[in-house]
């Protein structure tokens, strides 16, 4: 149990039998009446996002959920392999468990996986990852930096908006949060 005091992104939370973990919180003062505390949820399993207002000082149940090191192994039918990298141990995911982290994520990839009483909740990836772009149109004389942007298919499959000057076989740095270009890498 913890106090509404004692909030910070990123804590889970059991509310009703449901994973929520803090996006983001605020607590309020106003000037007539009591303290409380405005917060975003996200629904671990499920991704939806809501808000919560809690009053100050108030217990909220908080689970507990273990984050490890791993490594993304190999892709086994629909399910993806990941090894534990300081116990060795492997572990198949299901595809739906990884979600969106599939499309930025190359074998040996780094990752972190979070468990709760030994269901695995959500992969984590780093911020951004490098990928190779596997197939784009090729840009034109006179296409610039500033001008528009053109799809790409990276190495994982996965398609992204690139600026127009970009060709096939160029690294490209993206931000695995919401899968936009961050810049060309030498």
């Amino acid at each position: 149990m913890a106090s509404t005091n004692d909030l910070k992104n990123g804590l889970v939370l059991n509310i009703e039998g449901q994973l929520w973990s803090v996006v983001e919180f605020q607590h309020v003062k106003p000037g007539k009446g009591p303290a409380f505390v405005r917060t975003k949820l996200k629904n671990v399993l499920s991704g939806k996002v809501v808000d919560k207002t809690f009053n100050a000082g108030v217990k909220v149940e908080t689970a507990n959920v273990d984050r490890s090191d791993m490594q993304f192994l190999y892709k086994d039918g629909t399910d993806f392999v990941f090894m534990d990298t300081k116990t060795y141990d492997q572990i198949n995911i299901p595809e739906g468990t990884v979600g969106r982290a599939a499309d930025f994520m190359l074998e040996n990839q780094e990752a972190i996986v979070a468990t709760h009483d030994g269901t695995v909740l959500y992969v984590e990836l780093p911020t951004s990852v490098v990928l190779e772009i596997t197939h784009t149109e090729p840009g034109l004389q006179g296409d610039r930096s500033t001008g528009g942007t053109k799809p790409a298919t990276l190495q994982t499959g996965a398609e992204i908006a690139v600026p127009l000057f970009l060709e096939t076989g160029t690294k490209v740095k993206v931000d695995t949060r919401d899968g936009s270009y961050l810049g060309r890498v030498n």
